[in-house]
This record gives structure tokens, C-alpha cells and sequence, in this order.
């Protein structure tokens, strides 16, 4: 395999999001120091798949999960229920029996898991299908340059505000989005971020976000700023970038 047998955008995708084993994610790791393409091809990626990278969030398996589950491939009995021998006492039967309702059993829960993973394939469709792609995306950042809010314009008049850090707000104040379509309207809100959590705002109808717009979030007075323009200290800023 090498980045010109393959498409090198989705070969970049790939090695970023760790879908490559470890033979080929060993050559693009050497291809990236000779390859300018390849290189450039991943540094895209990565800025594209930055929000995902900031919203993740580790996740970790119960204790003991893995001891389970090989405890019970090894052990065949395992999991096996005892069943009754058969109204005539015969062995042979009763084996039949304990044999037959296993397989029944597991039977049931393979088609019950197949029906599941349908219906949650066709719920993600759906949901993939009614979620609209944000016209741009701005990660806000702070006095320090820590990463701690994430802003999506949608370009319709909505946006969606992640942030990804509890916000300390002083009680009666309240947090206000902001952004500049352009000098001539000036800062314009698009709504209050009562505390810290993923909502959608609904705001004015704006022309359509572009890159290296500016977004921000200050504390205004319960209600929000009563002049219609920022009044308060800056919590956030960040300039909008096109999702690739």
C-alpha cells in the first residue's frame, strides 16, 4: 500500500480516526516524513475532525468485563441452563432437550440482536438525514488558549453552542452568545446560554456565516445586554472555519 494507490483524502481519514492496522499506519507514519501531500492531506483531516476530538469524552469498560466474557468462551457450559430430563426418564432424551433449548435460546437472541442493529441503523439514518451540516464551526478559546466552548452556525437563522467546561456564572447574571457577520451590522446576538450545556439557539436571520467570522460568549445581566451589544467581560472567542 502506498498514498498513490489510494485515494489520499480518505487514507488520511483513515490514519487519523486510528481505521488502519498497525502495518499500515507504520507506512504512512514514513510516508508523512518524504510525502508533502500526504502530509498536507492529514493536517486537513485533523483540523476537520478537530470538534469531534474535543467533544469526545474516554470511556472505560466495567471491571472485569474482559475476565467474563473469556471465562465464559472457555467454559462451553457456561451460561448452558440445566434442564429437566423428559416425562419418560430417558437420557438420551434428556440431552436432546438440554441440547434443543440452547440452540432455541441462542437462535432468539441472534435474531433479536439483528433486529436491534436494524432499527438502530435506520434510527442513525434517520437522524443523519434530519441533522443539517453547520455552514461553519468556531472553536471558542480562552484568556490561555484552552479549547472551551464549541459553536456550530447552521446558517438558518440556528446555532448549536457545546461547551466543554462548566462555566462559572455569577448569580443574576447569564451567558450571551455573540457574533459578527460583518463591521457594518457589528456584534449581533444569537441568544443566552442560561449554564453550561449543549443547546440550540434560535437568532436572527443573518447572512450566511463565513470563514474567520467571530464568535464569543460574555456574562451580560440576567436577561442579557440591555443595550443589544456586548457589555460584559469576554468569557470565549473564536473564529469560524468551514467544515471541510
Amino acid at each position: 500500500m502506498s498514498a498513490g494507490k489510494r485515494d489520499i483524502d480518505e487514507l488520511a481519514d483513515e490514519y487519523v480516526l486510528g481505521l488502519l492496522d498497525a502495518a499500515d499506519y507504520a507506512r504512512v507514519e514514513a510516508d508523512i516524513e518524504t510525502d508533502s501531500s500526504l502530509r498536507a492531506a492529514v493536517a486537513a483531516s485533523r483540523d476537520r475532525f478537530l470538534a469531534l476530538d474535543l467533544l469526545a469524552k474516554p470511556g472505560h469498560e466495567p471491571e472485569g468485563l474482559w475476565g467474563r466474557i473469556a471465562a465464559t468462551l472457555d467454559d462451553p457450559k457456561a451460561g448452558v441452563p440445566v434442564v429437566a430430563a423428559a416425562g419418560d426418564g430417558d437420557p438420551q432424551t434428556a440431552i436432546r432437550t438440554a441440547n434443543d433449548n440452547p440452540v432455541a435460546g441462542w437462535r432468539l437472541a441472534a435474531l433479536s440482536g439483528i433486529a436491534a442493529s436494524l432499527l438502530l441503523a435506520v434510527g442513525l439514518g434517520w437522524s443523519l438525514l434530519l441533522q443539517p451540516e453547520p455552514r461553519v464551526i468556531a472553536v471558542l478559546l480562552d484568556g490561555a488558549g484552552e479549547p472551551q466552548a464549541i459553536v456550530e452556525d447552521f446558517g438558518n437563522a440556528s446555532a448549536r453552542v457545546m461547551p466543554l467546561v462548566d462555566f462559572e456564572v455569577p448569580e443574576g447574571r447569564t451567558m450571551q452568545v455573540w457574533t459578527l457577520p460583518s463591521q457594518e451590522l457589528g456584534p449581533v446576538s444569537l441568544g443566552l446560554l442560561p449554564r453550561s450545556q449543549d443547546m440550540i439557539l434560535d437568532g436572527p436571520v443573518l447572512p450566511q456565516p463565513k470563514e474567520a467570522q467571530l464568535y464569543e460568549i460574555t456574562i451580560e445581566q440576567a436577561g442579557g445586554s440591555p443595550t443589544g451589544r456586548p457589555t460584559g467581560p469576554i468569557l470565549v472567542k473564536g473564529f469560524a472555519k468551514m467544515p471541510r
